[in-house]
């Protein structure tokens, strides 16, 4: 679980550890036995733990008659994964399709290379036809609703000739 967290791009290696240990606890562990079995330090636990925990990944629980906080895994992973999505990913490409649509504004406003316009244009309306695409696959996941195929069709990207190049 380390190794596959630490290409996630979400997690480092260690909150993976910490997240496999507590998703396979039968009852909620304090910070000192997460550390005792991990052999790391109590305060990298707690600073590693803090990052699964905005993830919603962890939560943080109290037992009855302890002072300690403790700390269970997550079980549902389709609400995890749907929080993943919608934080990390789907943000993303709600960046690019903001980008996408300044360029076309930025474009729009250039005067005297028609060309060079209509080459732009034509790549981010490409640009733009996938990332929506992306966006509604995400929407659909994140909302645990059923993706149509349709919704994810772009238009057959068309070879464009390269603007001309000035003399």
């Amino acid at each position: 679980m380390g190794a596959a967290a630490a290409t996630s791009g979400i997690l480092n290696q260690l909150q993976g550890r910490i997240f496999a240990l507590l998703y396979l606890q039968p009852r909620p562990l304090a910070l000192e036995d997460i550390a005792a079995e991990l052999e790391q330090s109590k305060s990298n636990i707690s600073v590693n733990i803090r990052g699964l925990v905005d993830w919603h990944l962890v939560r943080r629980t109290r037992l009855a008659g302890s002072r300690k906080d403790h700390y269970e895994a997550a079980s549902d992973f389709w609400r995890v994964m749907q929080e993943i999505m919608e934080r990390r990913f789907r943000w993303n490409v709600r960046q690019v399709l903001a980008t996408i649509a300044e360029t076309e504004r930025a474009v729009g406003e250039v005067a005297g290379r028609r060309d060079w316009v209509q080459f732009v244009t034509a790549r981010a309306a490409g640009l733009r036809a996938f990332f929506a695409a992306i966006d509604v696959g995400f929407g659909a996941f994140t909302q645990g609703k059923p993706l149509d195929p349709a919704a994810l069709r772009s238009p057959p990207l068309v070879a464009l000739p390269r603007p001309r190049q000035r003399s």
